[in-house]
């Protein structure tokens, strides 16, 4: 996943007759893979429904997405002239180019199992997890990713398909990624909020790729109608994807947060500044980067000041499809063990504000070897 401070984008050259004092910015996230011919409208503040009705309506494909929560907009294929009659209309704030996302995960072969035991112990090594009994319930974690296999026996009835954005047809998880993250956040063997509920709102296809579009309308659908489930003691999102930074994935993250909502997501696996990749540059958004059991580094994970904590990422087991078990690597894996968190002490009374903080607080501090310059040196910890 990915994550950035500055988004740097590059304006497509387009000369049309202006209705208004300038036409508006049509933006390409730089470096990443985009879609060409696709695009995201994000519409004004103050446009009315019926302006969005309207410029839905001069366009030939028509809206792929409708986002109504995240921002006011559309994703759509347009042709140059299409283009370049939305850049001019007074009600249409700034166009983006559709791009790639993908998962951040490494699949690995070696057994291994540590990273519960880790986040509630002070010392490495040891293989007991303690934790309280309340174990998270009460609250529920939308994981936005390839979907869950909602049967698996480590969510004992407790996952939930709520929504498929890839159009596939197929409501449950081909790649095998969500489910491994959901494991993590709430299974009852591998999960550090045991008895949490899971939503699969999925946005990933069968090879763990998507595009940003796709992304924020999971997005937007969670802010909306996240509070329509029975949540009495609080809800987390956990984003174990992200793609080079983008205004749009950015504005539907703070969307996802002024709604009330915990989100947790992976810093990326580039070894590069996390402050260059959505959505985890986003302040508001709890962006986790991945140590090993040697209490070190990940050498692929994303660092920089976008980091807001460290947590398990490499070797970790946890549920696969088909009643297995997989081990894998990668900040994917190490930001359910913070969305878990989350649960697990919104479960204990802890409030939805500042709670990324209070992870913080509660860390491990300076345990971690090879931490790179302007990165936190913070391990997450239960504090049971």
């Amino acid at each position: 996943m990915r994550v950035s401070s500055l988004l740097a984008f590059l304006p497509l050259a387009m000369a049309a007759p202006s209705r208004r004092a300038s036409p508006a910015p049509v933006m390409v996230p730089r470096g990443a893979q985009v879609l060409e011919g696709r695009y995201i409208v994000k519409m004004k503040t103050e446009a009315q429904t019926s302006a969005v009705e309207s410029a839905i309506s001069g366009i030939s494909a028509g809206a792929s997405h409708r986002y109504s929560h995240s921002f006011s907009g559309f994703a759509a294929s347009l042709t140059p002239g299409e283009l370049e009659i939305l850049t001019n209309d007074p009600n249409v704030d700034f166009i983006e180019q559709d791009a790639t996302v993908s998962t951040k995960a490494i699949v690995t072969e070696s057994s291994a199992d540590w990273g519960l035991s880790r986040i509630s112990n002070k010392k490495p090594d040891t293989t007991r997890y303690s934790y309280d009994s309340s174990a998270g319930q009460g609250t529920c974690a939308f994981v936005i990713d390839t979907g869950i296999d909602v049967h698996h026996p480590e969510f004992e009835g407790r996952a939930k398909f709520l929504e498929n954005f890839v159009g596939d047809g197929s409501d449950t998880d081909l790649f095998g990624h969500g489910t491994h993250v959901s494991g993590i956040i709430a299974g009852k063997t591998f999960g550090v909020a045991k008895k949490a509920s899971l939503f699969a709102v999925k946005v990933l296809d069968a090879n763990g790729q998507g595009n940003n579009s796709v992304i924020i309308a999971g997005m937007d659908y969670v802010a909306k109608n996240a509070s329509s489930q029975h949540c009495p003691k609080g809800t987390v999102v956990n984003m174990s994807l992200g793609g080079i930074k983008t205004d749009a994935v950015n504005q539907a993250a703070l969307a996802i947060t002024n709604a009330g909502l915990f989100l947790a997501a992976a810093a990326g696996n580039d070894a590069l500044d996390a402050a260059d990749f959505s959505p985890a540059c986003v302040p508001a958004v709890c962006t986790v980067g991945a140590t090993d059991r040697n209490d070190t580094f990940a050498l692929y994970s994303n660092r920089g000041s976008a980091v807001d904590i460290l947590a398990p990422g490499t070797n970790i087991t946890s549920a696969w499809p088909g009643n297995l078990t997989k081990v894998m690597s990668g900040t994917s894996m190490a930001s359910p063990h913070v969305a878990g968190l989350g649960a697990y002490l919104l479960g204990l009374g802890q409030k939805i504000g500042g709670l990324c903080g209070t992870i913080s607080s509660s860390a491990l501090k300076g345990a971690i070897k090879g931490v790179p310059e302007s990165t936190v040196n913070l391990l997450v910890q239960n504090g049971a």
